[in-house]
């Protein structure tokens, strides 16, 4: 069975919106206003590209990757890789960055069945949960950042459900204050 890591930039509060500049967000950009820039703590976003075998993004990430990422040099490994997309609206892949559209969370757990490497979940709040309430994660790369931003999209759902044990199995602080943190979801 193939690994499902979630991997994100979130705050303490868990906000993971718009951490990159992205526009229509009070506090966009928050990875990098006001927090010192420490290429340490980026080890870890060149490590999943290596590691990584393909993508699975939701259909509103996808549609904001689609026509950036391609261009992006440092992005050469992902852009390699087989995408996958999740929706039940999205027609047709964008042509500039290719992908196979998903219909579901079955199809996602079907394709966790096939043979490979590491699927990696980027951006993706929305799906990024969901997938975790149908107990399809199974590792979290996080990069905490000591900022509070109160309202943004979550990494975690509020679903009442059973609770899920997570295993640290990697951190790291850097002097920024950025945490890296990685975590195995216990099964």
């Amino acid at each position: 069975m193939r690994t499902l890591i979630v991997t994100a930039f979130v705050s303490v509060d868990g906000v993971m919106e718009a951490p990159g500049g992205e526009s229509d967000y009070r506090n966009t950009g928050w990875t990098f206003k006001d927090i010192d820039f420490d290429p340490a703590a980026y080890e870890i976003k060149g490590r999943e590209q290596e590691e990584t075998t393909a993508l699975l993004l939701g259909r509103n990430s996808y549609e904001a990757f689609a026509p950036i990422w391609p261009t992006m040099t440092e992005f050469a490994g992902y852009n390699a890789m087989p995408r996958y997309v999740v929706s039940t609206t999205l027609a047709e892949a964008d042509s500039r960055w290719p992908a196979t559209i998903l219909r579901s969370l079955d199809d996602v757990a079907a394709l966790k069945e096939t043979d490979g490497g590491p699927i990696a979940v980027h951006g993706s709040a929305a799906l990024g949960k969901s997938l975790a309430d149908a107990g399809l994660v199974d590792r979290y790369h996080l990069l905490v950042f000591p900022v509070l931003l109160g309202a943004g999209k979550r990494l975690f759902s509020e679903t009442d459900k059973d609770k899920t044990m997570l295993k640290l199995v990697e951190s790291e602080a850097y002097p920024n204050g950025v945490q890296k943190q990685v975590l195995d979801v216990v099964r």
